[in-house]
């Protein structure tokens, strides 16, 4: 019985997968430009300071580093700067040494709100540090400084099957 019943479906068994065999393909022959969206050119206010911030952050020390960058918020509170500068020593003192950085993303939000997000490479494990800019006037000015160590788990988790499109 079950043999027949698949002798009367073979036909449109061949027509549904010979479908989802083409939609794959026409799926992967698609240009990367596509799904992705174009580079965002570096913001030169923004890149003098985040370079400024990672010369200091290797050379000198984050204390130094924060406290240079913060300097052109003029609104930042010395109490949450102080804050951030000992969460950022305490896993420092964990992760190891600093070798350097990778850009992982850079988006645009407007001419006068930008982000910047890094891989910092430590010796024993990766962290990530973003950058919000904002320029309100003329200059542009640090308005959120974030920094974790859990960008492996973000990676690992962004690989799951969720069973959504």
């Amino acid at each position: 019985m079950q043999y027949t019943y698949f002798k009367a479906f073979k036909p449109l068994f061949f027509i549904v997968s010979a479908l989802i065999i083409a939609g794959n393909a026409a799926a992967q022959a698609q240009p990367a430009a596509a799904t992705t969206a174009a580079p965002v050119a570096a913001v030169a206010g923004v890149q003098t300071h985040i370079d400024k911030f990672f010369k200091e952050y290797d050379k000198q020390s984050t204390a130094r580093a924060v406290i240079d960058i913060f300097k052109t918020n003029k609104l930042m509170d010395s109490t949450r700067l102080t804050g951030l500068i000992v969460k950022i020593d305490s896993m420092r003192s964990v992760i190891g040494k600093y070798l350097g950085k990778d850009l992982i993303m850079q988006r645009k939000a407007s001419n006068s709100l930008v982000l910047y997000s890094y891989l910092l490479k430590h010796e024993s494990q990766p962290a990530r540090i973003t950058f919000m800019f904002y320029k309100p006037k003329n200059e542009w000015e640090i308005y959120r400084l974030y920094f974790d160590v859990d960008v492996d788990g973000e990676l690992a988790e962004s690989s799951r099957v969720t069973g959504k499109p």
